[in-house]
């Protein structure tokens, strides 16, 4: 059995040779010469141990072999033309790219979407989503939402978010012998760790009082969509950002076992390079959030 594919050029002379039933006209197409495109079509043979082709004098006949592979040949390139067109084509001239850490994707950023492309119907925007956003990765993106304190060099940071962290559980954790009525209960119950976060369960617990006891056991999450969900489920207390958790709040799906809740540095960012910015919706777009992020800003000091 072949175990990988022939090269792609020997498939592009074989599909161009079938179409026009010509080698010439194939090497016309493709800018080659007609000696070069008769030589791949005789490489995949060759590979494949099949004749795709009957060679006369003055014509050039498909084999039924020929005639079968060439659509599945057409067809995967029609794909990859296509899948090309979907990825590439029109995002960098057109649509703007906007990356943000996945948590903050669900929980903050998608509920306000549809009043953004209610005010701005015309503008095309593409959501690329990450578990944390790191500034050496390949994936190309116009504007980014990062969590941090503002500072990152050669970037522009407008800040998005005014954080504060609290536990937060399932509202079963608040009965029965080991219900949370005071921080130090929480030494009987599992703490859930978001990392990625500098500010967390340590400067919590100092705020609150409780200082002495354990920061660092329980589990570690890589968000906190995966956090917030295991503890809906009653798997332990998590330490809710209030830019993340609204949400889950609201629902009832967590609760706040105590009234404690505990300003922090740490936020999100828009950022953007410094330099300015290229995308021609990419100040539409940075202005709609800000003004959002405003917005809440002035519900949370009401």
């Amino acid at each position: 059995m072949l175990q990988r594919l022939p090269p792609l050029s020997w498939l592009r002379a074989f599909e161009a040779s079938a179409r026009h039933l010509s080698f010439t006209s194939a090497a016309e197409e493709l800018n080659l010469t007609q000696a070069a495109v008769s030589k791949q079509v005789k490489l995949l043979e060759h590979y494949l141990r099949e004749p795709l082709f009957h060679r006369g004098p003055r014509s050039l006949v498909i084999t039924k072999v020929g005639a079968a592979y060439v659509p599945k040949v057409r067809d995967a390139f029609d794909r990859l033309r296509q899948g090309t067109e979907e990825v590439f084509g029109r995002r960098r001239a057109e649509v703007l790219t906007v990356r943000a850490a996945a948590g903050f994707a669900v929980n903050w950023l998608g509920p306000r979407l549809t009043r953004f492309f209610a005010a701005k119907p015309g503008v095309e925007v593409r959501f690329v989503s990450s578990v944390w956003s790191d500034e050496n990765e390949g994936e190309r993106y116009d504007l980014d939402v990062r969590y941090g304190t503002g500072q990152w060099p050669g970037m522009h940071a407008d800040r998005l978010t005014w954080e504060v962290i609290e536990p937060a559980c399932s509202p079963r954790l608040l009965e029965g012998t080991t219900a949370l009525r005071k921080p130090e209960d929480l030494a009987r119950h599992r703490l859930l760790h978001v990392m990625g976060y500098r500010e967390g369960w340590a400067t919590w617990l100092k705020a609150a009082g409780a200082g002495h006891l354990n920061a660092g056991q329980g589990l570690q999450f890589d968000t906190s969509l995966l956090a917030f969900e295991f503890a809906a489920h009653g798997g332990g207390v998590a330490l809710a950002r209030s830019s993340m958790s609204e949400k889950e709040f609201a629902s009832g799906r967590l609760v706040r076992p105590f009234d404690l809740p505990v300003a922090i540095e740490e936020a999100f960012h828009l950022v953007s390079p410094e330099g300015g910015m290229d995308h021609p919706h990419a100040e539409v777009f940075r202005t709609w959030l800000l003004a959002e992020a405003e917005a809440d800003r002035g519900r949370a000091s009401v």
